[in-house]
């Protein structure tokens, strides 16, 4: 070994050293360490190397330098604030902001929300399905589930797929207690500090909450009608080399786009290209008409992940969610479900069973689409009468994405609107890109009060 490596070697022992001393707390924040001349007499070694060890736990964040003093152990880091990662936006468009006001505020006129009114759901059923529950012998009201799950919902949710061309047998299926817990666990599973992430342009805006939370690095793809801009998406994937993509395949939140088949087929032969993994979000998959192209359903789980809710359709109280995956992943993720969450809820996942499996459930997602099909167009033209235009008139879902008129923003229209009792969801609060400054995204299910539109009638005018 020559000199080079010798003192490399003794510069990485003594900086291991010194963080276990510090990790078991032998060391507490604030202790001052030895001087450079005590402790390389003490280790046997050049005062060089003890500079080059301190240097780098400098830089590390482990210890301090205090300039005539000394080193010491730095303070432990503050804990993590999401709002703080990432580039600093206006309130207004912040994704937690935005989150935060849809569920804080009561009484307030909330077309900016991503859900639907409580006398839209299916309130009767869940409650016949608690009393059946509380009913059977054989419930579990107390105990901890299984590690994947709920056995029997795991079955049902199995033909769900089945039905979309979707091969996700019971045991490649884990539940979670709701869609965003399901993304939070794979962004575990897949990503470290760094990587490199991509999401549509727009997005839900609390897909760029939760990576940031991550501390990657997000970019977005330009969405089309017929899904991501495949020109767009090889662009990025040639030149930053993304570890994942995270995208809703149909109803896309906030667009209202659905992938076309020549898209998906497009998107999953750049991802074998370029080794992505792609996380497809369905949560909104009951609101179709027909059953659309999925991702998962092409690739057979090489490279896609499935996930899928109930919030949206069931109850967002009664929190349910599932990953569907490659066989090989479902016992690490499994593993990792319990190290970070212990168990879903099997209580839960027993009522949803009741509810999903019966007649019920089926005739209150017909309603749901016929009221909204109702409620669409009109709901677009009182939009457009006032120059909000919609980006793509969708035969389904819960959302219209509008353009203002020119010069108006809709940050600007969101602070407004709140000292008015009026929640709206400005475009840059979906768009990692800020390109969407001047649209709005509008839930048509809670977009029926005619205060609405005299509110908006003064602010556009």
């Amino acid at each position: 070994m020559d000199g080079l490596s010798r003192d490399t070697g003794l510069t990485h022992r003594l900086m291991a050293q010194i963080r276990v001393r510090i990790e078991q707390r032998r060391l507490s924040a604030g202790a001052r360490l030895p001087s450079i001349r005590a402790l390389a007499e003490a280790q046997g070694v050049s005062k060089s190397t003890v500079v080059e060890a301190y240097d780098r736990l400098l830089a590390e964040g482990l210890i301090t330098a205090r300039r005539g003093s000394g080193y010491y152990v730095a303070p432990p880091a503050p804990p993590l604030t999401v709002a703080d990662i990432g580039p600093r936006l206006d309130r207004e468009i912040d994704p937690i902001w935005v989150s935060r006001q849809s569920l804080e505020t009561q009484d307030y006129l909330k077309p900016g929300c991503g859900w639907l009114p409580e006398d839209w759901m299916p309130q009767e059923e869940l409650r016949r399905a608690l009393r059946a529950l509380a009913r059977r012998p054989d419930a579990n009201l107390v105990d901890y589930a299984t590690p994947a799950g709920h056995a029997g919902l795991r079955r049902h949710l199995s033909r769900r797929l089945a039905d979309k061309d979707i091969d996700a047998p019971p045991s490649q299926i884990v539940l979670m207690d709701s869609a965003t817990q399901a993304i939070e666990l794979l962004c575990r599973f897949l990503l470290k500090p760094g990587d490199t992430v991509l999401v549509d342009d727009p997005c839900y805006f609390n897909f760029l909450a939760k990576l940031r939370a991550h501390q990657v690095e997000i970019l977005g793809v330009p969405m089309t009608p017929g899904g991501p801009d495949v020109a767009a998406l090889a662009d990025i994937l040639y030149a930053h080399r993304p570890r994942l993509y995270l995208t809703n395949s149909a109803l896309h939140n906030p667009t209202g786009a659905s992938l076309s088949p020549l898209v998906a087929h497009r998107v999953l032969k750049l991802a074998e290209a370029h080794d992505l993994t792609i996380i497809e979000d369905d949560i909104y998959s009951d609101f179709e008409l027909e059953p659309g192209p999925r991702l998962a359903a092409f690739d057979g789980f090489e490279r896609v992940v499935y996930i899928g809710g109930f919030s949206k359709t069931l109850s967002a109280s009664l929190r349910l969610g599932f990953i569907a995956a490659r066989a090989d992943w479902i016992e690490p993720l499994t593993d990792l479900k319990i190290a970070t969450v212990f168990s879903s809820q099997d209580f839960v996942a027993d009522v949803a069973h009741q509810v999903l499996s019966g007649g019920g459930y089926r005739r209150h997602v017909e309603t749901l689409r016929q009221k909204l099909a109702v409620q669409r167009a009109p709901t677009a033209e009182r939009l457009a009468d006032l120059g909000l235009k919609p980006w793509l008139t969708s035969q389904a879902g819960m959302f219209l994405w509008c353009e203002l008129p020119e010069g108006l923003d809709a940050s600007d229209l969101a602070r407004r609107a709140l000292e008015e009792r009026l929640v709206l969801a400005p475009g840059n609060a979906f768009s990692v890109g800020q390109r969407a400054a001047r649209f709005l995204r509008f839930n048509i299910a809670q977009s029926q009060d005619a205060r609405l539109y005299g509110l908006l009638r003064k602010y556009v005018r």
